[in-house]
């Protein structure tokens, strides 16, 4: 090719690429132009403003108004030259310099994020100021129009308003955390002291704090506070803001130093602290924005009056006699059509000067035991087509852990031979959910509980009687919420809802997102009332019969958790209780009941899982079900009506189309019964349940019931592989120790 086409050639390559460029900056400029013309309106009261948001209860009656309670402002004379140094070495470097944005920031943003593994943003505080008065703090909201608007508000800032007037907006404007706005706000609420009167050190916190409140909060998480305190005075030091002797000094101050106790003024009611703390985050995952800040009306579906006898009910003795005031209950009550959380609390005397703390109705840090049986077990098996009868006959005999020698008990160490699964899960025996949960199989009862809200990395067999799981976290697992939600699904006909605090959301501008109940089939029909109808004996002849109520029509599900052998040491040894004096005692003690119209879930133990319940402890968690139930139902709930697709013989429900005799599978009996020699990663944790001596067992508790086939080999056999070990359960807790002590209601 001639040297002249190859120079043609490139100039008519460098033309259309210059074109595309010119193009590009044409339609961005436009775009740009567009988004702009568009944006808010600069003014000097959402600068200097915190608007607070109205929270309204299911009668749309007003109950808190959040933001409203703690707002202190600075001045610009009395704002410290430190703390100012603080701000900007840690935050904006070249404040004083630039006009609202950064150009060199932004190019040092974005080679930082092409090299390193960890982001850093490029934002002014002229941009982040313009955040906080008009947009979302999301990273998942970061738009391009958004940004766009975002750098044209900074820019024009900069032309209204002084360098001085923008860093006072911000000062005064920051969220730092326990409901206090801006840094004057919280000098005087964390140390009782005005901002001139502060320490380097202090002041420093002061300026690390708005990144992260509550990673950074110095009463809930000092270490952290610490090191952000530091990294503050470091970056000082080496912006030459302060003396080496003055950041050795700072350095070494311990970061609670001068922190006095933290006091709240609340604008609500402490009962409602719980259920407005998950207000706080639904309304944040929804629609981005800061409930404190952004001038919403939220309509929650919060039943107040249920709220307030919920909270009679923990903290008076009224309705229970409580042992002390150290035993702790969480639970969360669900409308069961519709998925609303008409009321939930997560502990009993909680501290009232500590706004949004700890919600144990949401945690999934404890074991929810037996409770698991009917979601993880039983139900996956009914809807799987595994068994097709309420009368499927179930062998309570001895069993290993599948491909281990580790063999399973219930609290009697007994086992009960034959029965119906009526009767198992009516007397919540141990061995029959296990080999239930075998029968579904693994793969089916983790998508099971997952249509129901509940999700594990991987199931073990040990989830048959246990919400705990070796390879999960407090991330996985059950709590009030979840269970609650999923148990919910049995009380509807099978659909399952998303618990929901939140129906709409007013917002400052006079726009509003409205949030309608949506469910999802989570079983047949028939599963869910199968198991109901196998739930309500529970309360009628079962674990559960202290939470009956005359007149109203329910079912529900015991659950009791377990110690080790050797956490049972520990605790005779350090509180002079012993076991066998007392009969069982657990760290979990739970109850899920639920009519056709409310489910509640409840959890019951000692923030210290070593401190243990025992004697009339185990029945409290029935006796708060008892006493909120009948107050919501009033002593009366309608019952189920059977759907189309089962038919009754006897005590027992059936799939039509099955027959009442022969409903067991002899295949079933060599793959599963016969237990030989499987491998898994079940656990040697036992689900461990209080004893009940309630004499009202069903007629077929000990034996199996006449339209039952029962195969002729009833006990399992040893594994053939008996040397593997089995993995523990609980999150931390102890509970892989094979050497268990079992119980199981």
């Amino acid at each position: 090719m001639k040297k002249e086409s190859v120079i043609k050639l490139l100039k008519y390559a460098f033309g259309i690429i210059m074109g595309f460029i010119i193009l590009a900056i044409v339609i961005g400029g436009l775009l740009f132009a567009y988004y702009v013309s568009r944006s808010p309106k600069l003014t000097d009261q959402a600068l200097k403003s915190v608007n607070s948001s109205l929270v309204y209860d299911g009668n749309n009656k007003l109950i808190a108004d959040l933001g409203s309670e703690k707002r202190e402002s600075v001045s610009a004379d009395s704002i410290p030259l430190n703390l100012v140094n603080a701000i900007t070495s840690i935050e904006d470097k070249r404040f004083f310099k630039h006009r609202g944005v950064d150009i060199y920031r932004i190019l040092g943003a974005a080679w930082h994020n092409l090299v390193s593994s960890n982001t850093q943003g490029g934002s002014t505080l002229d941009q982040q100021l313009i955040k906080l008065a008009y947009f979302s703090t999301n990273k998942s909201d970061q738009t391009l129009k958004r940004k766009s608007q975002e750098v044209w508000l900074a820019l024009q800032m900069e032309r209204k308003y002084t360098k001085e007037e923008i860093l006072t907006f911000y000062i005064n404007k920051v969220y730092m955390g326990n409901g206090n706005y801006g840094m004057r706000t919280t000098a005087k609420s964390y140390f009782g002291k005005d901002l001139k009167e502060l320490s380097i050190a202090q002041l420093a916190l002061l300026a690390g704090i708005p990144q992260a409140p509550t990673q950074y909060d110095p009463y809930k998480n000092p270490e952290s506070a610490q090191t952000r305190r530091n990294t503050v005075l470091q970056q000082m030091y080496q912006d030459k803001n302060i003396s080496k002797k003055e950041y050795d000094q700072a350095v070494a101050t311990p970061v609670t130093d001068g922190l006095k106790e933290l006091k709240q003024k609340s604008t609500y009611p402490k009962y409602m602290d719980n259920y407005l703390k998950q207000v706080i985050s639904e309304v944040k995952q929804k629609t981005g924005k800061d409930i404190f800040t952004a001038g919403l009306k939220v309509y929650t579906n919060i039943n107040t009056d249920a709220q307030k006898q919920l909270y009679d009910i923990y903290n008076s003795d009224t309705y229970i006699a409580y042992p002390n005031n150290e035993l702790q209950i969480a639970s969360t009550i669900m409308d069961a059509t519709n998925g609303k959380v008409i009321a939930q609390l997560g502990g009993r005397h909680q501290n009232e000067n500590i706004s949004f703390g700890t919600n144990q109705s949401v945690l999934t840090d404890r074991d929810w035991g037996s409770t698991m049986k009917p979601i993880s077990a039983y139900a996956p098996a009914i809807d799987s087509g595994v068994y097709n009868s309420t009368g499927q006959s179930l062998n309570d005999s001895v069993y290993y852990w599948p491909g281990t020698s580790t063999q399973l008990y219930d609290w009697d160490r007994q086992y009960m031979g034959w029965m119906s699964m009526q009767t198992a899960i009516q007397q919540s025996r141990n061995v029959p959910a296990v080999r239930a949960l075998e029968a579904a199989g693994l793969d089916e009862a983790k998508s099971f509980l997952e249509k129901l809200g509940i999700y594990y990395p991987e199931m073990n067999y040990s989830n048959a009687i246990s919400s705990n799981n070796s390879s999960s976290d407090a991330k996985y697992g059950a709590s009030s919420e979840k269970m609650a939600a999923a148990y919910s699904a049995f009380a509807n006909g099978g659909t399952y809802y998303k618990p929901q605090y939140v129906n709409k959301i007013e917002f400052s501008d006079g726009t509003n997102d409205t949030y309608a109940a949506s469910g999802s089939r989570a079983m047949k029909e028939t599963t869910a009332y199968m198991m109901t109808d196998m739930l309500k004996t529970v309360l009628t002849f079962g674990t559960g019969t202290k939470a009956a109520i005359p007149g109203v029509a329910q079912a529900g599900k015991t659950g009791t958790s377990n110690y080790t052998e050797d956490e049972l040491a520990k605790i005779e040894a350090t509180t002079g209780i012993y076991n066998s004096a007392v009969g069982t005692m657990a760290p979990d003690e739970n109850f899920v009941g639920y009519t056709s119209k409310y489910t509640m879930a409840i959890w019951t133990g000692y923030k210290n899982r070593l401190t243990p319940l025992y004697g009339s402890q185990l029945d409290i968690a029935t006796e708060v079900y008892r006493a909120m139930m009948s107050y919501l139902t009033g002593g009366y709930s309608a019952d189920w009506t059977m759907p189309e697709g089962l038919y009754r013989s006897g005590s027992y429900l059936y799939i039509n189309g099955t027959t009442t005799t022969g409903t067991y599978s002899s295949s079933v009996y060599k793959n599963i019964y016969q237990n030989s020699g499987q491998s898994s990663q079940s656990s040697s944790s036992t689900s461990s349940e209080k004893q009940k001596e309630d004499k009202n067992t069903a007629n077929d508790a000990n034996s199996s019931s006449p339209q039952v086939e029962t195969p002729n080999n009833g006990n399992a056999t040893t594994p053939n592989n008996s040397n593997q070990t089995v993995p523990g359960t609980g999150h931390g807790n102890g509970n892989g120790n094979n050497n268990t002590v079992p119980n199981g209601n």
